[in-house]
């Protein structure tokens, strides 16, 4: 009976100690895979001017940028166009500009530079 019961804390001590070990390697495994994201400015400039029309054609060309970016990890978050649609000052969400040199490759846009910022909110100082 000694020997069972010897036998079952020895199994039970094991069986933490492994659990306890694959939990750690499960947790390192998350943060190794974990991506921080920055925020950019990409200034783009269209000497024809930009022109996605307002419709299912447009819906699809935009579509297809979000899911290029996809697979760098890079989200559109909003584009500015100036009025003469010749140039678009665009806020991305990405790992690196390195990203978003690629998604922009994948989706034939130009780039004239990419800015690292930080939000400024005014409403922060009252």
């Amino acid at each position: 009976m000694k020997r069972i019961f010897s036998f079952l804390i020895a199994a039970i001590l094991v069986g933490f100690f492994v659990s306890n070990g694959l939990a750690q390697q499960k947790s390192q495994k998350k943060a190794a895979n974990k991506i921080t994201m920055h925020r950019y400015v990409v200034e783009r400039t269209f000497p024809n001017g930009l022109n996605i029309p307002v419709n299912n054609v447009g819906k699809d060309i935009c579509s297809n940028v979000v899911s290029n970016n996809e697979e760098d990890r890079v989200t559109w978050v909003q584009s500015y166009v100036s009025k003469d649609k010749k140039k678009t000052f665009c806020v991305y969400d990405a790992p690196s500009a390195g990203a978003i040199r690629r998604a922009a490759k994948k989706n034939n846009l130009p780039v004239d530079s990419i800015i690292e910022v930080t939000v400024l909110d005014p409403y922060f100082y009252k």
